[in-house]
């Protein structure tokens, strides 16, 4: 019989720029309630990691999204306290209405240089993102 591979969760996280400023959202729901975060999700079964990116940043921001490109991997055990999520996080150019959606209580437009404490690993990914030299143009 075949054993199902016991493995970390898959996640995506998305670093939006639009209109100049990086778009966070506040969370509805713990872990980190009420904490700004990059907006993501998990991957679902049959969709690419791309297209889930653009489905949660929808969902969550209501922004259509064109990527630019893969800024990394992110996999500590820790990072997130409900179960070992790997999530591979996209730079983004953002475009059409902003409006919190589905999991956010709350967005903002932040500029990267007053960022607020954010959940998971979050400002750790926006300060690699900061020495990425397409990032910084966007």
């Amino acid at each position: 019989t075949y054993m199902k591979p016991i493995t970390p969760v898959l996640a995506v996280d998305a670093l939006i720029i639009y209109e100049g400023k990086l778009v966070l959202i506040k969370r509805k729901n713990p872990p980190y309630k009420d904490q700004f975060a990059l907006p993501g999700g998990s991957v679902e079964i049959g969709e690419t990691v791309e297209d889930a990116t653009i489905r949660e940043a929808k969902e969550e921001t209501n922004l259509d999204i064109d990527i630019i490109k893969l800024l990394g991997v992110y996999s500590d055990p820790k990072r997130d306290p409900r179960s070992h999520t790997v999530s591979l996080c996209f730079i983004a150019r953002g475009k059409g209405t902003l409006r919190a959606g589905s999991d956010a209580k709350d967005i903002g437009l932040f500029d990267l240089n007053q960022l607020p404490e954010l959940a998971f690993d979050h400002n750790k990914i926006i300060e690699d993102a900061k020495k990425d030299i397409e990032f910084t143009k966007l």
